[in-house]
């Protein structure tokens, strides 16, 4: 079952589920997610590796960051990718997850977004990609309404996040041992 918007604010009021909405979110909500911000754009750098027992990801550049106080902005130029950090910060109760999608406004410009579920027991901002596979630049300002979380219940016993992404970091910083 989806959660409507009266019983994610409530969650929001009682566990703290989302922190850090805008306004319009608390206010005056569409449909029946939340709408989240584009905080942080990073460039990749180095390589990558994806073994059995161990990881690294390439090295997360900080290219642009959210000023509530001063409006900025980024064009994505045909061809680039970026990592992205939302402004909100999740706190994911063991009976939901939460699946993010792109405002449809990104793939009517030509940016395909890549976004991961959000796993019962998770904790920390998430960090969607955008990829601009069209024809043309895209302006983007920071602080954007870009994706959308909906929130779903988990019938059973879900198994709590424990991975080493917890708390919302960019990298591995190195070759890791996976848990």
């Amino acid at each position: 079952m989806i959660l409507g918007i009266d019983e994610i604010h409530k969650l929001v009021d009682e566990i703290k589920l989302l922190e850090n909405l805008s306004e319009r979110e608390l206010i005056n909500p569409e449909g029946a997610g939340i709408d989240l911000r584009l905080g942080k754009l990073l460039r990749l750098e180095g390589g990558g590796f994806l073994g059995i027992d161990e990881r690294e990801t390439p090295k997360g550049i900080l290219v642009a960051e959210f000023d509530p106080v001063k409006r900025s902005s980024i064009i994505i130029k045909p061809g680039e990718y970026f990592l992205t950090e939302s402004v909100e910060k999740f706190n994911m109760p063991l009976n939901l997850l939460a699946i993010v999608k792109p405002r449809t406004t990104l793939h009517r410009s030509g940016i395909i977004t890549r976004v991961s579920v959000v796993d019962p027991g998770y904790s920390g901002t998430i960090h969607p990609a955008i990829f601009n596979a069209g024809p043309v630049s895209v302006e983007i300002e920071l602080g954007a309404r870009y994706v959308n979380a909906m929130f779903f219940e988990v019938k059973g016993r879900a198994a709590s996040y424990r991975g080493q992404w917890q708390g919302g970091r960019i990298d591995t910083g190195g070759r890791e041992k996976q848990i």
